[in-house]
C-alpha cells in the first residue's frame, strides 16, 4: 500500500523529509504500542538492530531492545530448535 502524505513547506527544506516523517511515524507508533518492533523496523525497511540505533539516536531509551527482548528472542530459537524448525 501506498500513503501520500503533504508535508508542510519548512519540512520540505529537510535533507530528506519523507525519510524524517517516515522514522517519526515508526518511532510514534512503536512508542504507543500501535505497531510492534518487528513492523516498525519493516516499515522502514530496515533490521531489528537498525531500528535499535534509530531509538537511541533519538533518544528512546523506553522501549529500546533489552535484556527481555534477548532472552525472549533466545527462548524462541530453543523452542524453533526443539520443533526442528531451525538448524544448528
Amino acid at each position: 500500500m501506498e500513503i501520500t502524505v503533504k508535508l508542510p513547506d519548512d519540512l520540505v527544506q529537510h535533507a530528506n523529509p519523507g525519510r524524517e516523517a517516515l522514522e517519526a511515524l515508526a518511532i510514534a507508533g512503536y512508542r504507543s504500542c500501535i505497531l510492534s518492533y518487528y513492523e516498525a523496523s519493516q516499515l522502514l525497511g530496515i533490521s531489528r538492530f537498525q531500528f535499535d540505533g534509530l531509538l537511541k539516536n533519538h533518544h528512546v531509551y523506553d522501549h529500546a531492545y533489552g535484556l527481555e527482548d534477548f532472552e525472549e528472542d533466545e527462548k524462541t530459537l530453543r523452542d524453533l530448535k526443539a520443533k526442528g524448525l531451525l538448524r544448528r
